[in-house]
């Protein structure tokens, strides 16, 4: 064991105290029917957490980067952590930074940090699984560092049939399971907050099936010497044709993952997904041994979204399937949060992804409410259920029970009783709680009368969190703003006091009515009949932590103002023009100002717009039809403040009338008749605006751009690669904005028209709408080989059929279609995917060649 800092004699005495409290901590068994109870109770036990990945890694290696003390960053995490009541915690362990080429264990900081991380968890009662090893690089996103580790040595595919790798393994998990906590004083493998352990992260087993048959015996056999005696899981979610090897093995527990809407898009993804996660089917459920061995989800995540209504669907279709531990992948470390670098296609942080951060904490209380294998009807009945709500279109999701109201957006919703409430966490307002900050805040009762608020930064994105990540690059600003907020509470009533207990330890004051002014922090209300408000203060214990305990990042070095602004494509000719912007900025504005590109530094009659702040960062204002002249409007903002200007789009000092400064980047606006028709795919930019996929996933699609002469529109070729005769291929392109921007326009459509032409193929395709309910709308049509067609499908010709589910999710057993049953009538308002994809045959190197798309 290695020394302890504070000293032998004060080290013995904490270990053995820790150590006795810890005598009689509940554990966790599993019964002959696969399910996790608890030592004491001998009731279920349900778990729900994140990944989190501090000691290893990029992670590792950022802190140290920014200069960041590793163990104050896991401190201020693991804070968070708790606060969003997650009672589960899972880490694959990067086994080549902490183990050399033989599987020795190696005592470095990197296994102290664990050590240190794991001791934090425990202390505040979250339960751990620890996955060994990962058997691959420690780089992403950056290149491996070289370490000496045995993974390294060994191609991740044979590293379980290898001997020498296999022994190196066998060395390193017992090392690993008799490691003995410094700051806890247990051995892994005796710890009574270490759930289990799972062999190793998403094997790769090829071959014959006997190899993977020993290679788990062999792993099973060397941590039992080793001493262990707790649940052993492994990955059964992957390499399919070796299914029957986990089942007949004396593993206890089995993992899974889902990533429903792939990974790594290099975008934010938009649009309704909740189709997506309606089901979790396993295709060798009927397995022998499947039903007698725990299941656990190791790693989930909707990548490549930001918004707040789905991860508690996840989490009661894992309850439906029987899913008693799961763990999000990947939490983000606070202090780097600003950047999502470490997994770009992942991002959750509690202050900087607010409303996700509250979705997760709903999500946790799916899994602790809603009992094992319990069913729901279909989606969308699915979205309402127990004491749960989801809502796509709200961006929504509520959890609402006689003493406790969660909720990630604002909403209409009414808590069940707000006499009998005791917890409020949300984002945005609800009818208990109006706040204009955009950042969470959490509402805790400690008696009658007495309050804890807890009020985290303004969290602003300002630039797309799933593209190339880089440390140079913030894509959401932290800003410790003062806003309003409004607490409709029975219990504190009108006129309560409050003092704040952190940062700052002086201030107080008194609600006007049901009205106080906040900047982030902690504060203490009073019912102004309730003298006792006044004995709670910054250092008594609530929850593990001072009352006055408080985490949240500094405000964001920003010297100038950002401006977040996605112009309309399309407005109509005869409607004023409404401009949204969000101008992200420390200072209030003094003002905002839109001006065309028709102004001159010449003229004295320039016209432009000031724009509105209407609440927190969002200033809104309206072009006249008289300032919409010609076929398009090209326009700038000016932030004024504090004695400064800045423009945008262009991002420079200075307004567009200063002699000196020059504007050539503008925002444009297309305005066109109402009648012209709505196009929604052209092919004349530099890149296709379509996403392509192929079902199943090992075929795919080649594009080029070809026109055949100057005075012809060029068409993107589409050349077909397959492996499976029923292969079939689809474009997606996202309509909603168009749909929106036309809304007169589009109650007066009938046709949706396609350009083709001088494609190789001469077969069915299918063209239709993805709706916001995930429903999807098409007609099959016929190509003509090697002949240019301007294809017209009647819109009163789309039919309902299944929704394929693109791109594809993982794992790959999963299905690739939704079905609906619950039949909705198609309305053309309500589109906000277009979506092709081939019918029938596809002849191998055949070309399909698509040009615009539009409605008329």
């Amino acid at each position: 064991m290695r020394k302890c800092v504070l000293g032998f004699f004060a080290c013995f005495f904490f270990l053995a105290v820790f150590a006795q409290a810890d005598k009689n901590v509940p554990t966790i068994y599993v019964d002959k029917q696969g399910v996790m109870r608890w030592s004491d109770t001998k009731q279920e036990a349900s778990f729900f957490g994140v990944n989190y990945t501090t000691p290893f890694a990029h992670a590792y290696r950022t802190l140290q980067y920014k200069g960041v003390d590793r163990k104050e960053a896991i401190d201020r995490d693991v804070y968070h952590l708790v606060r969003l009541g997650f009672n589960a915690y899972r880490i694959h362990i990067w086994d080549v930074e902490i183990a050399d080429g033989e599987g020795n264990l190696l005592e470095n900081e990197h296994l102290e940090l664990l050590d240190y991380l794991l001791f934090r968890l425990q202390e505040n009662g979250i339960r751990i699984l620890i996955t060994a090893m990962t058997n691959f690089g420690n780089g992403y996103p950056e290149r491996n560092v070289q370490t000496g580790g045995f993974s390294y040595l060994y191609d991740k595919c044979q590293i379980h049939t290898n001997p020498q790798a296999i022994a190196a393994q066998k060395r390193y998990i017992t090392g690993l399971l008799r490691h003995v906590n410094p700051y806890t004083g247990f051995a892994y493998q005796d710890n009574p907050y270490v759930v289990g352990f799972e062999i190793n992260n998403e094997p790769c087993h090829t071959g014959e099936v006997g190899t993977t048959e020993h290679y788990i015996r062999e792993m099973l056999a060397a941590m039992k010497k080793a001493g262990n005696k707790k649940p052993v899981f492994y990955n059964v979610s992957h390499n399919m044709e070796h299914v029957s090897a986990y089942f007949k093995s004396d593993v206890q527990g089995t993992t899974y993952q889902w990533y429903p809407i792939g990974l790594v898009a290099g975008k934010e993804r938009k649009g309704n997904f909740l189709p997506y996660v309606a089901r979790y089917d396993i295709p060798f459920a009927n397995e022998k041994g499947f039903t007698n061995k725990v299941k656990a989800v190791y790693e989930y995540d909707p990548a490549d979204i930001v918004y707040s209504y789905i991860h508690p669907a996840m989490s009661r279709t894992f309850r439906a399937n029987g899913f008693q531990w799961i763990t999000q992948f990947a939490y983000d470390p606070l202090d780097m949060a600003a950047y999502n670098t470490e997994y770009q296609t992942h991002y959750l942080n509690l202050a900087y992804t607010p409303a996700k951060a509250i979705s997760m904490m709903i999500a946790a209380e799916t899994a602790y409410r809603i009992p094992r294998n319990q069913s729901f009807p279909a989606y969308p009945q699915d979205t309402l259920y127990g004491d749960f709500m989801v809502s796509y279109q709200q961006d929504l999701a509520v959890m609402n029970v006689d003493t406790a109201f969660y909720y990630t957006n604002n909403t209409d919703v009414r808590p069940k009783s707000a006499q009998a409430l005791r917890k409020i966490a949300g984002h945005g307002s609800s009818p208990v709680v109006a706040y204009s900050g955009s950042g969470t805040y959490f509402l805790d009762k400690l008696q009658d009368g007495v309050w804890r608020l807890e009020v985290m930064p303004d969290a602003e994105m300002v630039n797309d969190p799933f593209a190339k990540p880089s440390l140079s690059r913030e894509v959401v600003q932290i800003l410790w703003s003062e806003n309003n907020l409004e607490i409709r509470l029975p219990d504190l009533g009108e006129d309560f006091s409050w003092k704040q207990l952190a940062p700052e330890t002086s201030l107080r004051g008194q609600a006007d009515r049901t009205v106080m002014t906040v900047k982030p922090g902690v504060y203490i209300l009073g019912r102004k009949d309730q003298p006792a408000w006044e004995e709670w203060n910054s250092s008594t214990v609530w929850n593990r932590y001072p009352l006055g305990h408080f985490v949240a990042p500094a405000a964001s070095v920003q010297q100038s103002p950002t401006v977040v602004h996605t112009p309309a494509g399309y407005h109509e000719r005869g409607q004023d023009l409404v401009i949204s912007l969000q101008v992200v900025s420390a200072v209030a504005p003094d003002s905002v100002i839109v001006q065309t590109d028709e102004i001159s530094f010449w003229r004295d009659d320039n016209t432009y717009i000031k724009l509105e702040n209407k609440e927190g960062y969002r200033y809104v204002g309206r072009f006249p039809q008289s300032m919409l002249r010609g076929d398009r409007v090209r326009y700038t903002a000016t932030v004024y403040v504090e004695g400064k200007k800045y423009t945008f789009p262009q991002g420079t000092s200075g307004a567009p009338l200063d002699w000196d400064t020059a504007i050539d980047t503008y925002w444009t606006t297309a305005i066109v008749d109402r009648m012209t028709p709505i196009v929604l795919a052209e092919s004349l930019s530099a890149q296709p605006g379509w996403e392509t996929y192929a079902i199943p996933e090992t075929a795919y699609s080649q594009v080029r751009k070809t026109q055949r002469d100057p005075m012809t529109v060029p068409m993107w070729s589409y050349t077909f690669t397959r492996h499976d005769s029923e292969t079939k291929f689809f474009w997606l392109k996202d309509i909603k904005q168009v749909v929106a921007e036309r809304k007169y326009k589009i109650d007066e459509v009938k046709n949706l028209m396609i350009a083709v032409g001088n494609q190789s193929f001469g077969g069915k395709i299918q063209i239709g709408f993805v709706s916001n309910m995930g429903y999807t709308y098409s007609a099959t049509v016929a190509l003509e080989k090697d002949a240019q067609q301007t294809l017209r499908v009647p819109l009163e010709e789309l039919t309902l059929v299944p929704t394929a589910l693109l791109p594809a999710p993982y794992p790959t057993f999963l299905e690739r279609y939704f079905v609906p049953v619950t039949p909705i009538s198609f309305a053309i308002q309500d589109s906000e995917k277009l979506i092709i994809s081939t019918d029938g045959a596809v002849d191998q190197h055949a070309v399909i060649t698509i040009g615009a798309v539009w409605m008329e």
